[in-house]
């Protein structure tokens, strides 16, 4: 079936009248936009209160799943640790004498550091930033100029995404050899050579702790040497067969408080926090909906993808 303009419509006048349909259509999507707006700021608010730090907090408990090795609990209020009480039973950490278990508590001392997830830190504020960003676009600057619209739901677009990968995880949050928690966090400290790193992955509490030893250098064989191998297999080897690595982190060299470390033992216990599983998922609603509407503006302003990144 044809469709047929009748009188018929000159190329310039059919032009024309394309480039007004387009114009009434950009300025219905851009008024749409603000009760978007109004939606938008709603989710970013539920998102703040879930990162605000009140009392009396979430507990969560920290335990290893199939063994004793890690048994215990912290409690978190908005990004700071403020309680915990761990018992470890480790290989490679002799409990002290006349005790089961080695124990870490959290300094109640006044005065005392606590410890800081930065990741949850750098959310709220990207959070905050967010509601910035939707409070300008409604009250400052004309909600009907599509330049100043699409910048603002990129700028937006960009701060949910980054606070959705610090929830998610980055590999920089897991450099536990310059972010473990420092010995006056805990009463009494911990022990030598143990590392304690806390972090985010994937909206959940992720604790890994890290017996060490210092790297000492290499030694030289010697004749007397029972290992000694002139073939590159150790006679331990012939007998016993090759000694598979212990963890992912076997054999790596780190530099930690000023000296060069190996991990002995490495244990990982993770725990779900509701509350940022929570945040998770409303950040990531908020995102697609804000992409939603930059490639809408995108198709009614005729911009490509290059035009749009310049």
């Amino acid at each position: 079936m044809a469709t047929w303009a009748y009188p018929p419509l000159s190329a310039e006048k059919l032009k024309e009248e394309e480039e007004n349909s387009l114009s009434r259509e950009l300025e219905w999507l851009l008024a749409s936009f603000q009760e978007l707006l109004v939606s938008l700021r709603e989710g970013l608010e539920e998102c703040a209160e879930l990162l605000a730090p009140k009392e009396p907090g979430s507990t969560l408990v920290l335990s290893s799943v199939r063994s004793e090795s890690v048994k215990g609990f912290v409690t978190r209020v908005g990004a700071r640790i403020v309680k915990g009480d761990i018992q470890l039973r480790l290989s490679s950490l002799p409990p002290p004498r006349g005790a089961n278990a080695t124990r870490l508590t959290f300094s109640s001392i006044p005065g005392a550091p606590e410890l800081v997830l930065d990741q949850l830190a750098d959310v709220r504020n990207l959070v905050n930033q967010s509601l910035d960003v939707v409070d300008v676009s409604t009250w400052t600057g004309n909600p009907l100029n599509s330049s100043f619209i699409s910048g603002q739901l990129r700028l937006l677009h960009e701060h949910i995404s980054e606070a959705r990968s610090f929830l998610k995880g980055t590999p920089e949050t897991l450099q536990w050899w310059e972010s473990s928690a420092d010995n006056d966090v805990f009463d009494p400290g911990l022990p030598p050579y143990l590392s304690f790193h806390l972090a985010i992955a994937e909206a959940a509490l992720v604790l890994h702790l890290r017996t060490l030893e210092p790297a000492a250098p290499a030694q030289t064989p010697t004749a007397f040497a029972s290992d000694i191998s002139l073939t590159g297999f150790s006679l331990r080897d012939r007998i016993f067969g090759p000694k598979h690595p212990t963890h992912d982190e076997s054999g790596e060299i780190f530099r930690w408080r000023g000296e060069e470390v190996k991990v002995k033992e490495k244990i990982r216990v993770e725990s779900q926090d509701p509350s940022l599983i929570a945040v998770m998922a409303k950040l990531s609603a908020l995102e697609h909906e804000v992409m939603k509407c930059i490639n809408s503006l995108k198709i009614v302003m005729n911009e490509d993808d290059a035009e749009s990144d310049a």
